[in-house]
């Protein structure tokens, strides 16, 4: 296992800046995610910790050792493309010994070791197939033996599962969590999907413009976005403007006026002291919404039923609320029928539950 520092890490390619003074910390054996919007310099971040580019400034440490300047070769990283780059004239077995080979490894070394590897993803039995003989799923597998079999220091994953379906990206994000887990290994995951990292990262950093906005816990991240750019890529949310009235009570709740009404809410944005009239966003979650009969004093919107979506284990209602807003309110396992489309629906927020943004 090994320990992954960058320390202001910056790149440009022509005009355009792809990092900008980046620094992060990722923990031996840690399942580390970069995740955010296309072009924000995630797997750019990536290619540097492999040895693939070169910084403009800024440094690459793995544990104590400066790698910035030190080849991809020399750097016992493994990295898994999302096109997984298999030869397809060559079979299963074959394909997982390339890298033992280019490195010169002994010939009873390599079968041993291949072997170990195809017994850490389940294709033993499939050693002698070519490739085009293997369905998508098991191509993946065999990519990542082939970069497990090096035994390298770290794991670098790029987009791995976009190319499978939908079950097969449930079975295999579980089965490489398992064997990174197994195997101690410290592991950098680019992904879009943000299901994915929420389901099996250990802590994940999100990018934007090639900077971190924000990094922590998927827990920490989903239940306190620092921002609203931060709240809206990781995961589904509602977003009402309105303005700072006042603190209340004693939990540190502040009171924000919006065309809906009075809702109340919390600060995720460490060591921010709003004042009164300042224009914020307030963000509320589907899921922390409730459907009601009648209007609350406050954190409540009405409306009418816009669309209804039956989703087996959850479903959405969206109203149309003031100045025709949409605002969706996701309900788990649902039992009742769909809301009638010509009666005022109203839906509430907990205030624990209600996150205040800047605007």
């Amino acid at each position: 296992m090994v320990s992954i520092t960058i320390r202001s890490l910056s790149k440009r390619f022509g005009d355009t800046v792809a990092l900008d003074s980046v620094s992060l910390t990722i923990e031996p054996g840690e399942m580390f995610f970069l995740l955010g919007p296309s072009g924000c310099g995630k797997t750019t971040l990536l290619r540097h910790i492999a040895g693939f580019y070169t910084p403009d400034a800024g440094k690459v440490l793995f544990d104590a050792r400066d790698v910035t300047f030190v080849p991809a070769h020399k750097r016992n990283t493994a990295m898994m493309f999302q096109s997984y780059a298999l030869w397809p004239h060559m079979s299963v077995a074959q394909n997982v010994a390339f890298g033992l080979e280019q490195r010169k490894a002994d010939p009873e070394n390599i079968e041993r070791r291949v072997g170990e590897a195809l017994d850490m993803v389940r294709l033993r039995k499939q050693a002698n197939r070519k490739i085009n003989q293997l369905s998508g799923g098991q191509q993946q597998r065999v990519a990542l033996a082939r970069a497990l079999v090096v035994r390298p220091d770290c794991l670098l994953l790029d987009e791995p599962l976009s190319n499978l379906d939908a079950r097969l990206r449930l079975d295999m994000r579980t089965e490489i969590r398992r064997i990174c887990k197994e195997f101690g290994l410290t592991t950098v995951y680019v992904t879009h999907d943000q299901k994915e990292a929420l389901a099996i990262a250990d802590r994940l950093a999100i990018l934007d413009e090639g900077k971190v906005v924000q990094g922590g816990t998927p827990r920490q991240i989903y239940r306190f976005p620092f921002s609203t750019r931060v709240a809206s890529f990781l995961g589904e949310t509602n977003m009402i403007r309105g303005v700072i009235e006042s603190e209340v009570g004693t939990d540190k709740l502040w009171a924000v006026k919006t065309d809906f009404g009075q809702f109340w809410g919390r600060l995720t944005e460490k060591n921010w002291e709003p004042t009164k009239g300042d224009r914020v966003t307030v963000c509320v979650r589907p899921e922390a919404m409730r459907l009601a009969d009648y209007a609350g004093a406050r954190n409540t919107i009405s409306g009418k039923l816009n669309h209804y979506m039956y989703l087996g284990d959850t479903a959405q209602t969206v109203l149309s609320g003031a100045e025709g807003q949409e605002i969706r309110v996701t309900e788990l396992h649902p039992t009742g029928r769909a809301p009638d489309s010509d009666t005022e629906l109203f839906a509430s927020s907990a205030p624990e539950d209600t996150l205040i943004l800047r605007r």
